[in-house]
């Protein structure tokens, strides 16, 4: 047999670049369970507020987020003097939902991730309109009309 003098493949990813975030393993972990509590969250809503899935992708998702960004910066997060409003109705909605009125509780969960995510909006709604295909959405009336609203109320970031 010949041996060849090729050089091994070696995967991109395994180069280490400065660029790339390290991820700790109670991060990994926290990823995996955030991704699972929107997984969650999807399924009950499309299967029509199921209790039982709502309940555990709620959980799911604020334990994730908890062991991605740490307890301290996920309690500075929620408990800042101008969210509030936001905080109460989003905890709110999910104890509602773990208390088995999973389409009122959903509902003030969405009012709560508005008033607490209000700020990002307007960031989220020009970049949604620089992609192709997307951006062609916007070109609906009602849609832009309701998209300017957002974006001139709210104070960019």
């Amino acid at each position: 047999l010949a041996t060849s003098s090729r050089k091994p493949f070696r995967c991109a990813a395994a180069r280490t670049d400065s660029r790339m975030i390290e991820l700790t393993d109670f991060q990994k972990i926290g990823i995996g369970l955030a991704g699972f509590g929107l997984l969650f969250l999807f399924l009950g809503i499309l299967l029509f507020g199921d209790n039982v899935l709502l309940a555990m992708g709620n959980i799911l998702f604020l334990s994730g987020l908890t062991l991605v960004i740490g307890v301290q910066s996920t309690i500075s997060f929620f408990f800042q003097q101008h969210k509030i409003k936001g905080t109460s109705c989003f905890l709110g909605g999910i104890l509602i939902v773990l208390l088995g009125w999973s389409i009122v509780g959903m509902i003030i969960e969405g009012i709560g991730f508005f008033y607490l995510f209000k700020g990002i909006f307007p960031a989220v709604i020009n970049f949604l309109r620089r992609i192709p295909i997307v951006s062609a959405i916007f070109l609906i009336p009602g849609v832009n009309a309701i998209a300017d609203r957002i974006c001139k109320s709210s104070v960019p970031v």
